[in-house]
């Protein structure tokens, strides 16, 4: 690995670096192309996120603006939903849609939903695994013997979770751009191309999950490889 040339990361690694790499590019390219396509309604983001929050029977979730481009995000701890600058006042189809699909994580939240309880169980794991994962994996590679294979897979089994993480995201993720179409679609918020034009941004937005997971699995099959060669 140090020394030589590192099949596993062009087998593993490389690939999803180029997976990744095209969601991204897609779902700012879907995103910047439906922010020119006003809605009918002349709905903006923050309406159309207190509107997915009325139709759930849902409330005391704040809707606040936040800086940035594509930040836009929900907060379980302050129960608080934000906007970015191109979601929050925008009457854009973009706009609908991701404001809807952050409701629809409020949601998610407001009903117990049962793998959104999983994912903030794993949650703390992952975030020890992500801070000590690496330097634990690298020192075990620096040593030999017995300290350095112990402190490799203590380190692998850190980022285990990390990888759960990625994993328990996804029925999250699209669970909550499901509860949205499904508002837009029944609440007559986008009508025709309107309609398709946010189910086509969600889906880009939801294939850079995909793409993470992925990459996360691949990694950790990677570095289960190198550690039972190292063995050997």
């Amino acid at each position: 690995m140090f020394y030589g040339f590192d099949w596993t990361y062009v087998v593993f690694i490389l690939p999803c670096v180029i997976i990744s790499l095209i969601c991204q590019i897609n779902v700012s390219s879907t995103f910047s192309k439906y922010s020119q396509m006003r809605n009918s309604r002349n709905m903006t983001g923050a309406q159309a996120a207190e509107f997915v929050l009325r139709q759930n029977g849902v409330y005391g979730v704040r809707i606040e603006r936040v800086a940035g481009n594509l930040t836009d995000h929900f907060d379980p701890r302050t129960n608080v939903i934000r906007l970015s600058d191109s979601v929050y006042n925008a009457n854009t189809v973009a706009a609908v849609g991701v404001a809807c699909h952050e409701a629809g994580h409020a949601v998610q939240h407001a009903q117990n939903y049962l793998p959104n309880k999983i994912r903030s169980a794993i949650l703390p794991m992952a975030n020890i695994g992500s801070k000590l994962s690496w330097f634990l994996i690298i020192l075990g590679l620096c040593f030999s013997a017995k300290i350095g294979f112990v402190m490799l897979y203590i380190g692998i089994a850190l980022f285990g979770f990390s990888v759960l993480f990625t994993i328990a995201t996804l029925p999250v993720e699209f669970n909550a751009s499901k509860r949205a179409l499904e508002t837009i679609k029944n609440g007559n918020l986008l009508y025709g191309e309107e309609y398709t034009g946010a189910k086509r941004t969600l889906q880009a937005a939801a294939m850079t999950y995909v793409a993470s997971a992925l990459t996360a699995i691949l990694q950790l099959l990677r570095l289960l490889i190198i550690a039972n060669n190292r063995r050997r």
